[in-house]
């Protein structure tokens, strides 16, 4: 069995920088995907929003780490040119009922060191976005768009760079626990193929279920995945906005909100639809709500301007009805499981917080490792 001192399953775009963190700490990584290229699930079927950290607890992993990452990946952007745009967006509150919310949104963006977002009444709003109806919105201007394959393109390089190794197609089906590390079982071997002192499941949706083939891993130290899809219909013509606009949050996502890519076209969505596994078809059928959402914002959308666009599925470890789940980002301190690292529920803001969340993953590993 080869032995190596540190594997990441999973190239994602979190995947990609918990390895480039490693390798940049002068560790041997191994990077186990199961397609045959990176960013090939939760990480090419997202909004490519740099979120400003406002809607999450204080004091919670996603607040932390999204305030953290989003100075991070903006930095790493401009230094290596990644194609991004810090272009802003507009929290509407469409109804007066509406209007407690944003101010409740306000608040928890302050308590997380969020202290950019502006107040503006209908008017202003309108002033900066004519197509715009709401009764109050919420500017933040730190949010922006990422062009996220050319950032993942980026960390691959530099983690390949520093020495990393990524081997696609080579999918990891088991985990056992061993005193000096942890076994892989790759494909459809029962027997383990090859030994890591560290391993990060960093596996995404198929994260919690990865972990429980790790026997005498404790309960607390595993997570049941939850799927809340997401479905994105694209707007056919041009955008009336510069900005994103996004509707005051609802259960389980942020709401049917607008948002452009790096070449200025206009897509909606997420909406939420609780999936017992993940399923990417888009049912024409939803366009039918997206109308409805999108016209309490923009009353102007014609009718037959919205097309099917992809759908992703958010890696929750919570479900349909439960307060939403932080970022869990764990290892166990000594016995059997020490070298893993698990990596559960990293939905969004992951893409913003990825570099914070290496970071993570990195001290970590120095206490895991020793070194």
């Amino acid at each position: 069995m080869d032995t190596v001192e540190c594997v990441v399953i999973g190239a994602g775009v979190v995947g990609l920088a918990a390895a480039r963190a490693l390798a940049l700490a002068g560790r041997e990584v191994v990077i186990l995907e199961a397609e045959d290229h990176i960013g090939s699930g939760v990480s090419s079927r997202n909004s490519e929003v740099i979120h400003a950290g406002i809607y999450y607890p204080k004091d919670s992993l996603k607040a932390r780490l999204c305030v953290r990452g989003k100075a991070q990946l903006y930095a790493y952007c401009e230094s290596r040119r990644i194609p991004h745009q810090r272009c802003g967006k507009l929290i509407v509150a469409s109804h007066p009922d509406q209007v407690q919310d944003l101010e409740r949104i306000q608040q928890a963006a302050r308590a997380n060191g969020v202290g950019d977002l502006t107040w503006l009444d209908g008017d202003a709003a309108r002033a900066r976005e004519p197509a715009l109806a709401c009764v109050a919105a919420l500017l933040s201007p730190s949010t922006g768009i990422i062009d996220s394959h050319a950032y993942m393109l980026s960390l691959q390089g530099e983690a390949e760079a520093h020495g990393a190794m990524a081997a696609f197609l080579t999918s990891v089906t088991g985990l056992r626990l061993e005193p000096d590390g942890v076994a892989l079982i790759i494909g459809e071997d029962p027997a383990p193929t090859l030994k890591a002192r560290l391993v990060v499941n960093s596996a995404g949706l198929g994260a919690p279920g990865l972990a429980d083939t790790a026997e005498g891993l404790p309960a607390r130290a595993k997570a049941t995945a939850f799927y809340a899809k997401g479905s994105y219909f694209t707007l056919s013509g041009r955008s009336p906005f510069s900005r994103l606009i996004y509707p005051t949050p609802e259960p389980g996502g942020l709401g049917v909100h607008l948002t452009l890519d790096m070449g200025g076209q206009a897509k909606f969505g997420p909406d939420v639809e609780w999936v017992d596994g993940p399923d990417y078809a888009v049912d024409p059928r939803r366009a039918e709500r997206f109308y409805g959402a999108v016209r309490r914002y923009w009353p102007d959308l014609p009718d037959g301007a919205l097309a099917p666009g992809y759908a992703g599925v958010r890696p929750k470890i919570s479900g349909p009805g439960d307060p939403a789940a932080d970022f869990r980002i764990e290892a166990n301190p000594t016995g059997p499981g020490a070298g893993l690292i698990n990596l559960f529920g990293i939905e969004s803001p992951g893409l913003t917080a990825s570099l914070a969340i290496a970071d993570e993953v990195a001290r970590l590993a120095r206490e895991v490792l020793h070194a």
